[in-house]
Order: structure tokens, then C-alpha cells, then sequence
């Protein structure tokens, strides 16, 4: 093995050269996850790269936020990373995978448009791997207290006095 060859088979070069030329928001390799234009990565343990990927960009249709970054969806669907989830978080991709194969798509993440992914979405939204993932992220996504400031929200206010001592009576356009 060379000095700068992982022991998964992926260079450092290889990993750049993928994330630069498919200029793709997420490079799967290996194990892990990593956002081309933002600075985090994930190692996954139980789930494929890819289907962890696809997990990401499922969460960011089902709840899009543009002002959240995918660091915080990564972190909402991370909880599936398990051996006991595997199996059907891998089957529930496979069927996305396939929903948009049918609409000529290599696969859900290879989706370009996001009216083409909500559409497949739709399409299974009543079936228990959709409803589980949705329900996941809502607490997965929103109990987060690092986004809690991107939608303006200070927290829970009992502790302070309740929200009359802190600035709920201070709309001045009222």
C-alpha cells in the first residue's frame, strides 16, 4: 500500500478527482460521505455510502430548508446508521433507486430535478419506509438545537420567564 493509499483502495487523488469532476454535492466512497462544497464528512458504519447519501438528499426534499446546510440532514438521518435499520433503509432506497429508474433516472441521488424527486416521493409517501424517515427527521432535524437559529427560534423559554419577559411583546409594527 502506498504511503497515501487508504486501506479501503481509495487515494487522496482519487477522492479529489471525483469530487471535482462529477462536481456533485456529495462523493461516496468506502465508508464515508463527503460533501464537495461544504466542510464536513460522515464515516457510515452499517449503511452503504451511497444509500446514506441518498438518505441525505431524501431528507433535504422532504423538508427543504435552503438555508440549512446538508451537515444537519446528515446528522438527522445518521440514527440509521445501525445493523439492526440496514436492511430496510438499504430495501426503502432500493425502491427509490428503482421509482426513479422508471422515470429514466439512474437512481434517486442521480435525480436531477427536485420535482422529479418529490414526484417519486409522492409516490411512496404512504408506504413505512417513507413514513419512518419523515417521522425520524422531524425530531432528527428540528430538536437540533444548532438549527433552532437558522429559523429564528431562541429556544424554550420556561426557564427564562416565559416569552412575555423575553420580547414577546416587542413587535413594533403592531
Amino acid at each position: 500500500m502506498s504511503q497515501h493509499q487508504s486501506p479501503r483502495g481509495l487515494t487522496r487523488r482519487e477522492l479529489l478527482k471525483s469530487g471535482v469532476a462529477a462536481g456533485a454535492a456529495f462523493v461516496v466512497g468506502s465508508g464515508f460521505v463527503l460533501h464537495s462544497r461544504e466542510a464536513w464528512a460522515m464515516e457510515t458504519k452499517a449503511l452503504a455510502p451511497a444509500t446514506m447519501a441518498t438518505l441525505i438528499q431524501m431528507a433535504r426534499d422532504i423538508y427543504p430548508h435552503d438555508r440549512v446546510p446538508d451537515q444537519y440532514y446528515a446528522i438527522a438521518v445518521k440514527g440509521y446508521d445501525t445493523s439492526e435499520a440496514a436492511p430496510a433503509i438499504e430495501a426503502g432506497v432500493a425502491a427509490l433507486d428503482a421509482a426513479a429508474q422508471g422515470m429514466g433516472h439512474a437512481s434517486y441521488l442521480a435525480t436531477p430535478w427536485e420535482r422529479d424527486r418529490v414526484d417519486i416521493l409522492r409516490s411512496m409517501e404512504g408506504g413505512p419506509f417513507f413514513q419512518t424517515i419523515r417521522g425520524g427527521l422531524v425530531t432528527g432535524l428540528y430538536n437540533n438545537k444548532e438549527v433552532w437559529p437558522i429559523f429564528g427560534y431562541e429556544g424554550e423559554s420556561y426557564s427564562e420567564g416565559g416569552y412575555i419577559n423575553r420580547g414577546f411583546d416587542d413587535i413594533s409594527w403592531l
